[in-house]
């Protein structure tokens, strides 16, 4: 299951007013994030979220993180995607900065698009 998407957007403030605009007929709305950095929309089951483009790594152009339903299916997807020959982009782990249960890798598909495997459990 796809728990969200981020993509790089070159002003997070007007990039942030344009799609509170164009998510409010939908029910969609700003649900967390950090001035001048990134904003996370509710979009029901996930989420949809802009992030500055000169914000650090992990970052890349595309960003979907994968939920998946333990820390060994995260070790796993890692270790299987180096070995088709991905990037490394973060080594499995906890993420406390993200949430105090997150637990994700990062990786960089042939064209250089971030895909993560994360589980967040509620704590």
């Amino acid at each position: 299951m796809i728990d969200h998407v981020t993509i790089n957007v070159s002003d997070v403030e007007t990039s942030r007013r344009f799609y509170e605009a164009a998510f409010a007929p939908l029910g969609y709305r700003v649900s967390f994030g950090k001035e001048g950095r990134f904003w996370a929309f509710d979009i029901g089951d996930g989420l949809f979220e802009i992030q500055q483009s000169d914000s650090p790594p992990p970052l890349t152009p595309v960003h979907v993180a994968l939920r998946v339903a333990s820390r060994e299916q995260v070790d796993a997807f890692h270790r299987a995607a180096l070995a088709a020959g991905g990037g490394d982009n973060g080594a499995p782990g906890p993420r406390p900065d993200y949430a105090t249960n997150y637990y994700a890798s990062f990786v960089l598909d042939p064209d250089g698009h971030n895909i993560e495997a994360m589980i967040n459990p509620a704590g």
